[in-house]
């Protein structure tokens, strides 16, 4: 992701807008949403989880195969698998022997998707 350069531009004025601030403060979410908020994107900024995360908006798939397309052992794609499906990100489904992984709902595709769209754009 390349960097573009943008000057942080201050505030040269010394005149707290009580209104907006107050508007603002209202609608803020709890502390505790904020948090939770935070550690959800925390999971995001891994290159693996992003990869399996991109695999399984593409099909749904068994460690195997995950571990096969990554180029990695079934047991690191299952410590990642545990840290998304921890966040809801991921879930799963057994049939016979196999476990399958997917997408948990929509919205993990729509967040996912929406990334793509901001960093696509700035290229």
């Amino acid at each position: 992701m390349a960097n573009k350069a943008r000057p942080i531009e201050g505030c040269d004025c010394t005149v707290i807008h009580e209104v907006i601030v107050n508007l603002v403060r209202e609608k803020m979410p709890q502390e505790e949403t904020l948090y939770d908020l935070a550690e959800l994107f925390k999971v995001f900024g891994d290159s693996t989880r992003i990869k399996i995360l991109w695999a399984l908006d593409e099909a749904e798939m068994c460690v195997c195969d995950i571990a096969v397309l990554l180029n990695m052992t079934q047991s690191a794609i299952s410590h990642q698998l545990r840290v998304l499906r921890q966040s809801n990100l991921v879930k799963n489904r057994r049939e016979g022997k196999v476990v399958y992984y997917s997408l948990d709902d929509e919205h993990v595709r729509q967040i996912f998707n929406q990334g793509l769209i901001h960093v696509n754009e700035e290229k």
